[in-house]
């Protein structure tokens, strides 16, 4: 086994177990809604706000990774992300606390995701190093997959709370792994003389990494739109077909949509090394956002029909994800990189953080948590918002 290998098999582990609680709250909307007395918007709040974390601290998190090695950044904000995970099993009791907590988990992931690719970029080279890529992005998928399945499962079985709590040992278990796996080393010396910390002027410059980043911004917004409210769709159509007991629950229909993200983005990332990055990021955003904008109505259909549907949009949006991010890294500028992939990483969850919370503005002005139609418009915004992304490829990319 090659010590690149087992570095990103080791920091991907890393990556999924500090994930555990990312799907948490969205595994639970149903709960949370009930008990809390959330309105559709409140809920989208509630999601969205923790990729709006993320944002406020990446852009200074992963540029830092110009200047320290990233290993630092990394062992710090998942001890950060643990803490999040444990305050809100603690004392999480309504919209406002929830809120803070995930705030402060969103800032968490913001140090371990762009910053831990960075640790890999800063010691693989060659060309084992884009695929290396596409296996720590999948990851996501498998972080947020497990998510799902644990905060279901174990929210069955001891409450949610519990399921807080396990996502805190993840994050225990987590820095265990990065701090094995991450030996420290000294990060890359720039060319010409380095731009101030919050200097993005020299990344905003440069056309093709804005034109990948932009697009991943549209890509997002679709991706966290669906992940953060496909278990209330979900509960929604079973509840249309008369209730009763599924064959596979809503959480775990959930996680094997996120999970058939892996292969897809790896076959993404493949198709794209063989025919050319630009041209399959646009045919795969383009099909992407026209199922969007139908597949919300799939709430009319059987239960069964509506969830083999949400697998299938799951493969399908993340076809584009790692090809988007091997993109912007390829394109950025020598010394540049960490403040490159903040800019990716920013403009990523902006998407991130608007998705969610536009969902349940639509759903409540459609028609609420009952209506077929209120469901169908509010995916078809998602759809709206990832047909952009063909269009700045095709001007910047």
């Amino acid at each position: 086994m090659s010590g690149a290998f087992r570095l990103f098999a080791a920091l991907s582990a890393a990556e999924v177990l500090g994930m555990i609680g990312i799907s948490a709250f969205a595994a639970l909307l149903p709960t949370f809604s009930a008990e809390w007395r959330l309105t559709n918007t409140e809920a989208g709040w509630n999601s969205g706000i923790y990729y709006a974390g993320y944002v406020v601290a990446v852009p200074v998190l992963t540029s830092l990774t110009d200047r320290v090695d990233a290993r630092r950044i990394y062992l710090a904000s998942t001890a950060v992300g643990g803490v999040a995970s444990l305050g809100f099993a603690l004392f999480a009791d309504g919209f406002w606390s929830a809120l803070l907590w995930r705030t402060l988990a969103g800032i968490g992931l913001a140090g371990t995701y762009m910053p831990g690719l960075k640790a890999l970029t800063d010691r693989v080279a060659g060309p084992s190093l884009t695929r290396g890529l596409g296996f720590y992005t999948g990851g996501f998928s498998i972080g947020l997959s497990l998510s799902f399945l644990v905060a279901g499962a174990i929210d069955a079985w001891l409450g949610w709370r519990w399921a807080f709590g396990a996502a805190a040992i993840g994050s225990a278990l987590a820095l265990v792994i990065a701090a094995w796996a991450l030996r420290p080393v000294a990060p890359e010396l720039p060319a010409a003389a380095r731009p101030h910390l919050l200097d993005f002027r020299p990344v905003l410059r440069n056309r093709a990494a804005m034109g990948f980043a932009v697009a991943y911004g549209a890509h997002c917004w679709e991706l966290f739109g669906l992940r953060s409210w496909i278990v209330a769709f979900l509960a929604f159509a079973l509840a249309r077909a008369g209730g009763g007991e599924a064959t596979l629950s809503a959480t775990v229909v959930a996680m094997l949509s996120s999970l058939v993200g892996l292969p897809a983005s790896l076959f993404g990332n493949e198709l794209c090394l063989r025919h050319g990055r630009k041209r399959v990021l646009i045919w795969a955003m383009l099909v992407s956002a026209a199922v969007a904008c139908a597949i919300g109505f799939a709430g009319a259909l059987s239960y069964g029909a509506a969830a083999a549907l949400m697998i299938f949009y799951g493969a399908l949006i993340m076809v584009d994800s790692a090809s988007l991010t091997a993109g912007t890294v390829g394109a950025a500028a020598a010394g540049q990189r960490g403040a490159t992939m903040a800019v990716h990483s920013s403009i990523g969850f902006l998407g991130a953080f608007g998705g969610p919370i536009v969902f349940g503005v639509v759903l409540d002005l459609a028609g609420g948590t009952d209506s077929v139609v209120g469901w169908g418009l509010a995916f078809a915004s998602l759809g709206i918002a990832v047909a952009l992304g063909p269009l700045v490829l095709w001007r910047l990319g």
